[in-house]
């Protein structure tokens, strides 16, 4: 497996996993290749650091799993975060969990307006609706418009508002 790092054009950061360069060059072509917040397909392939080893790494003694992220030292801005810990930061699995659940527990505290999220923000935003915490579905030309029009929205991936989980 080859693992590509990604940011759509909302600069989103997120990584993808390939079995080979031309199996991802063929699906981002494709507009197989999603973003995991906003679901764009518009997406971008980022630099990928270099994994060089040497002689002195390959002679030490393995000190066990280790994961990717781990690899990949948090942003300076996320490191020693408290609870509004950045999205980079690279966290123990029981606070990903806990931010998690809170993440959840939020989401089900704003009022659904379905599809029409666009509208009823913009109504919010110009002080012509109540205002209050709302969720809904927007396109990603319609998050994009709302985003140019300075009305502030955060893409949520669907996993985190699905009732079922």
């Amino acid at each position: 497996m080859i693992i590509y790092d990604f940011h759509c054009e909302f600069e989103h950061r997120f990584e993808g996993w390939f079995g080979s360069q031309d199996d991802c060059e063929r699906q981002v072509l494709a507009g197989q290749v999603h973003c995991p917040v906003c679901d764009s397909s518009t997406v971008a392939r980022l630099p990928s650091a270099l994994h060089v080893k040497s002689a002195a790494r390959d002679n030490q003694p393995a000190a066990g799993a280790t994961s990717r992220g781990s690899e990949h030292p948090a942003p300076a801005a996320a490191q020693g975060a408290s609870e509004t810990s950045s999205v980079g930061a690279v966290q123990a699995p029981a606070e990903l969990r806990e931010a998690v659940d809170r993440l959840r527990r939020w989401v089900a505290a704003t009022e659904d307006v379905g599809r029409g999220f666009a509208d009823e923000a913009r109504r919010i935003h110009n002080q012509e609706a109540p205002e209050r915490a709302i969720r809904g579905v927007a396109t990603p030309a319609e998050a994009r418009a709302l985003v140019e029009e300075g009305v502030p929205v955060l893409p949520l991936p669907a996993h985190l508002v699905d009732k079922q989980h």
